[in-house]
C-alpha cells in the first residue's frame, strides 16, 4: 500500500462560470454565501458588481465572468458569492467573487495539474495556475495572486475602505 502525503494533495473549490467549470485554492477561499444584497458602486470599473455588508465589513464583489469577458452574471437561485482573500505585498485583501453556482471541494495531486495552454482557453491564460483533469473535461484552476494587478487591487480596497 502506498502512503500519500497530504501535503502533496491540494484541495480546490469548484465553481462554473458560462458552462465551464473553475477552480479555487481552498487556501484562499472564507466561504460561501448563497445570497447576499449587493450594493452598486458607480463609476468603478465594469467588472466590480459593488459592495455587501458581510459582518459589518464592506467587501467588494468582483463578476468574474465580467473579469473574463464572458458576459454579465446574472442572478438566479444558483448564483453564490466566493469570499477568498487575496494577500499582496502582506496586505490581505477580501473579496467577494460571483460565480453561476458552487460545486464542491475536490483533492487534486500536484502532478495531475497540467500547465495552461498559451491559447484555446475560456480566460487570459495569465489568470490561470493550470488545468486538471476532470472525468470528460478539465477544471481551470485559477490564479488568484494574478487575477488582479495591484492597480486594481488597490481600488478594490478604496472602495471596500470608502464604504
Amino acid at each position: 500500500m502506498t502512503e500519500i502525503n497530504s501535503a502533496e494533495i491540494n484541495q480546490y473549490l469548484t465553481f462554473t462560470l458560462a458552462g465551464e467549470l473553475f477552480a479555487l485554492d481552498i487556501a484562499a477561499v472564507r466561504e460561501v454565501l448563497d445570497n447576499a444584497v449587493i450594493t452598486r458602486i458607480p463609476r468603478t470599473v465594469e467588472f466590480l458588481r459593488g459592495i455587501i455588508n458581510l459582518r459589518g465589513n464592506a467587501v467588494t464583489v468582483v463578476d468574474l465572468r465580467r473579469k473574463f469577458g464572458l458576459g454579465r452574471t446574472e442572478m438566479t437561485e444558483n448564483t453564490c458569492i466566493i469570499i477568498v482573500e487575496v494577500v499582496i505585498d502582506g496586505e490581505a485583501i477580501v473579496l467577494g467573487a460571483m460565480a453561476d453556482s458552487v460545486h464542491e471541494v475536490y483533492d487534486i495531486d500536484p502532478a495531475g495539474i497540467e500547465a495552461a495552454p498559451s491559447m484555446g482557453t475560456v480566460v487570459e491564460p495569465a489568470y490561470i495556475k493550470g488545468m486538471a483533469k476532470h472525468e470528460n473535461s478539465f477544471i481551470v484552476i485559477i490564479d488568484t495572486e494574478k487575477l488582479f494587478s495591484l492597480e486594481e487591487l488597490s481600488a478594490v480596497s478604496g472602495v471596500g475602505r470608502a464604504a
